[in-house]
């Protein structure tokens, strides 16, 4: 999902404005309360312009004048000082607390909304986008994308101080307007000079953090890879190269802003000397007096405020409009799976299971064409095939986490894609071929969080064929396993998995060869649990191994993606040859692996 190239900066101008106002349509109380503020703040600002000019020629010249200065003048000239500067403190706690209420807001907000967007999208379309890639647009792309608001409310409020200073200057002293006026013009054209800069290397840095992210994630998430394949050093050669062109963009957008910020400070300065320049011969001439060219100077540096302000917001659009594009094309994606209003009984026994013409493809590519068969209540049904036959993509299916391109799949006779959302994990349970655990207790990674008791939990491990070790643990079930269950074997963690399954007492339970990593007594035991149990599934497995088949009440044989047999073990292994050739395959291989387990147990007795 990398964003395009950077449009003109008017394009990017108008995109960004219009960011602006979605915001404004968001949170139209809160933005009004900042901006309200911040207009009160340019007001008083401006007040203070009259207060400092009505001081110096009613108290202070005359005091000077006449040595003296009277009470009276000096506690109204105090007050005056005190309410302008109170005013403006309320108008600057407004501004500053409802812009950063808005800004944090709308950032929550979206990143619900991408959250939600990436749940309620297929596994199919998580499968093409990177982790990373999707971690930067929760979070670095949804902040980029109201960056601009921190400033953005002060931007609209100081408009009123603009244009009401540039009245004050024109009612005062129109000759002394026009003078400073020359520097408006340059500041204009430096801000968009500004912004042209800005806007590729903004672009291209916005870009960059998720290149950034996306290498990061992969380097952490295959640590094991790296490892044992040596790969340190490429992996660090990759994130050094993305990172220093990320640093020498970040130093570009540095000096561009190094440049602009002392020019944007030097030209109102240069404003008020012209100003004073002229105004000192106009106020010996006797066109102003003193106080007003105290009032004049003081307005044309307030004149740098609302510029700046503006500039700000102007400069930071270019990364917000990369952003927002970049969230938007998570949350106007195609694919999200439609649901219905209907639920099933989670207590209505072992669910019966229908498979009707279901095809699927990846892309071009067809995985599954017109796979039909029926599972009845309570049965084992072995989905047996050879590599790349569509196992995983039809145990996929049954569960829900894609869609067939046609077809349907029924539990008792209920299309699942009328079932509300939801509905299919109340029913069903999957365990994939790779197991997750998270870093979490024993506890914790078979409930998830669920309302389960201890005897739940402890029945789903001895049926899982787990009560024992986990029982020899350190704290039993408060164990912490580490992140992904470092801590345990693959086959612990496999069995942890399907406890996880089993303490929901799943009507269906779908297994995509969920056990190859537990030896294969310990496998048969599992098996043999799960008919006897009282959790009343039915029971869908993809297996390899002989002796799980064999406990299957029927196979479904796999072909290039079509029900090439069915039956029971036995008949399949009389009447399909690519069946008999298949399981008698496996079952060499595991004579072999169990053969060379033996020798190395005798050669450990020897030595």
């Amino acid at each position: 999902m990398t964003s395009a190239l950077p449009a003109p900066t008017g394009k990017v101008i108008r995109r960004g404005l219009g960011i602006l106002w979605v915001a404004v349509k968001e949170e139209p109380r809160i933005f009004a309360v900042s901006a309200i503020g911040s207009a009160l703040f340019g007001l008083m600002t401006i007040a203070q312009a009259y207060v400092f000019g009505a001081i110096t020629a009613k108290v202070i010249i005359p005091s000077i004048r006449d040595g003296h200065a009277g009470t009276g003048l000096l506690v109204v000239a105090f007050l005056a000082v005190v309410v302008t500067a109170m005013l403006k403190v309320v108008g600057i706690l407004a501004r500053r607390l409802g812009a950063g209420i808005m800004q944090y807001r709308l950032q929550a907000t979206y990143r619900r909304r991408v959250t939600r967007r990436y749940l309620q999208l297929p596994v199919e379309w998580h499968q093409r986008h990177p982790t990373g890639e999707l971690l930067s647009n929760a979070n670095s792309d949804v902040e980029a994308t109201w960056y601009p608001i921190a400033p953005f409310p002060f931007a609209v409020g100081v408009l009123v101080m603009l244009f009401t200073t540039l009245g004050l200057l024109f009612v005062t002293d129109p000759v002394l307007a026009l003078v400073g006026s020359v520097v408006f013009p340059a500041i204009a054209v430096l801000t968009v000079v500004y912004s042209r800069r800005m806007t590729p290397l903004m672009t291209r840095a916005q870009q960059l953090r998720g290149e950034v992210s996306t290498i990061a994630h992969e380097s952490f998430d295959g640590a094991l890879v790296v490892k044992t394949l040596g790969r340190e050093t490429d992996e660090t050669d990759r994130f050094r190269e993305r990172s220093f062109e990320l640093r020498d963009t970040m130093v570009r957008v540095g000096r561009v802003r190094g440049l602009f910020d002392p020019l944007m400070e030097a030209l109102p300065v240069f404003g008020v000397l012209v100003v004073l320049l002229v105004g000192t011969s106009r106020v010996g001439s006797g066109h102003l007096d003193s106080g007003q060219l105290v009032r004049v100077a003081y307005l044309f540096t307030l004149l740098a405020f609302p510029v700046r302000a503006l500039g700000w917001v102007l400069n930071e659009l270019p990364r917000s409009v990369v952003g927002w594009d970049r969230v938007q094309r998570v949350l106007t994606a195609t694919g999200a799976q439609e649901h219905g209003d209907r639920r099933l009984p989670e207590d209505g026994g072992p669910a019966g299971l229908s498979v009707e013409a279901v095809s699927f493809a990846y892309g071009t590519a067809g995985v599954l064409a017109e796979v039909a068969f029926d599972v009845a209540p309570g049965r084992t049904v072995a989905l047996v095939g050879p590599t790349g036959a569509g196992k995983s993509t039809l145990a996929s299916l049954l569960v829900r986490l894609v869609d067939p391109a046609s077809g349907r799949v029924q539990y008792d006779d209920v299309d699942l894609r009328e079932l509300a959302p939801g509905a299919v994990a109340e029913v069903a349970a999957f365990v994939p071929q790779q197991t997750f655990l998270f870093d979490d207790s024993v506890r914790g990674n078979v409930t998830l969080g669920a309302d389960f008791s201890d005897e739940d939990v402890w029945d789903a491990l001895r049926i899982a064929q787990a009560e024992r070790f986990v029982a020899l643990l350190p704290d039993g079930l408060g164990t912490m396993v580490g992140e992904r269950g470092t801590t345990l074997s693959g086959g612990q963690r496999q069995r942890l998995a399907l406890a996880r399954a089993v303490v929901r007492r799943p009507r269906l339970l779908v297994l995509d060869d969920a056990t190859s990593s537990v030896d294969p007594s310990v496998e048969q035991r599992i098996l043999a649990g799960l008919r006897t149990s009282r959790i009343a599934s039915t029971v869908v497995v993809v297996a390899y191994r002989l002796a799980t088949i064999a406990l299957a009440d029927e196979v479904v044989y796999l072909e290039e993606g079509r029900v090439s047999a069915r039956g029971a073990h036995e008949d399949l292994l009389v009447s399909s040859r690519g069946y008999r050739d298949l399981v008698t395959a496996y079952a060499r291989a595991e004579a072999e692996r169990e053969a060379e387990h033996a020798g190395d147990e005798i050669e450990e007795v020897v030595a």
